[in-house]
């Protein structure tokens, strides 16, 4: 997890580094065919290629379809609110995983998921503190993005039933960057890397990688219980990167909503781990 933390962060310091050189669908583009040739070159290094499989295309398509828009909300919303703001948003997305669950996997939703949303939903209220006559474009990407990112890993985690992970990283990177190419060019101005910026689009792209493989690993070796707590240090650490480099404000009612968000959380574990040993 340590791993993942740090690629976490490293992206959002390298978007905010080159915000104004390159937009969103660039930066996205240029992430995922650096993220495609390493997984390619990974592969190749490790016999893995033949594991890569057709059979699943179209979940695949839209697993990509889900994770290409809410990254392209999250790339934008680092742009535009504070680092620590952003990613206390993201942290609802397991809340809307267990909104979303009954549509796509057919689970039940009890009073503890239902005491556990609505937990969620203060803690955003308390971060986002919206003024819903002029809801900010920064908190509504990154709310956005994390209602995105949950319907990715409810399609992940039925992908992962019998889908080698190479296979999952092989069509992310290579649908990513055909998803990013395109939007990149649908403007009709492209802005290459430059000599200044090629080095923070490197580390995008292996920060990707590197926290997709991180968290899965994470994932494999110890329960959620364990790992979603401490997924949860990134943001003392992000809300510190914004303060001291970027004169970002870091106020307690971000802590307070974030804690909501994350007691909200731990009920909905816990209450699988009584599950799992009951």
């Amino acid at each position: 997890m340590t791993g993942s933390i740090a690629a976490f962060t490293s992206m959002a310091i390298a978007t905010r580094q080159i915000n104004g050189a390159h937009d969103t669908f660039e930066i996205l583009a240029y992430r995922s065919v650096i993220g495609w040739v390493l997984v390619m070159v990974l592969a190749l290094a490790l016999g893995q290629t033949g594991r890569i499989s057709t059979d699943r295309v179209g979940s695949h398509l839209v697993r990509n379809v889900f994770h290409f828009t809410g990254q392209s909300l999250w790339f934008w919303a680092i742009t535009l609110i504070p680092l620590a703001q952003v990613f206390a948003l993201e942290f609802t997305s397991p809340i809307w995983v267990i909104l979303l669950s009954p549509l796509f996997l057919g689970e039940r939703l009890t009073r503890r998921k239902m005491l556990a949303a609505a937990l969620g939903f203060a803690g955003i209220i308390i971060v986002a503190r919206p003024d819903f006559t002029a809801l900010e474009p920064g908190v509504l990407a990154a709310a956005g993005a994390a209602v995105f990112f949950a319907a990715t890993n409810l399609m992940t985690k039925a992908l992962t039933r019998g889908e080698p992970i190479v296979s999952i990283l092989f069509w992310l990177t290579l649908m990513q960057a055909c998803f990013g190419t395109a939007a990149m060019l649908a403007d009709g101005n492209v802005t290459l890397p430059t000599a200044a910026t090629l080095p923070w689009l490197a580390l995008i792209g292996v920060a990707g990688i590197t926290a997709h493989l991180c968290l899965t690993t994470a994932l494999s070796l110890a329960p959620a219980s364990t790992v979603v707590p401490v997924d949860f240090a990134r943001l003392p650490i992000i809300a510190a990167v914004g303060a001291v480099f970027y004169a970002e404000p870091v106020e307690p009612s971000l802590f307070l909503g974030a804690a909501l968000i994350f007691l909200g959380i731990w009920l909905n574990l816990r209450q699988r781990g009584a599950a799992a040993t009951g």
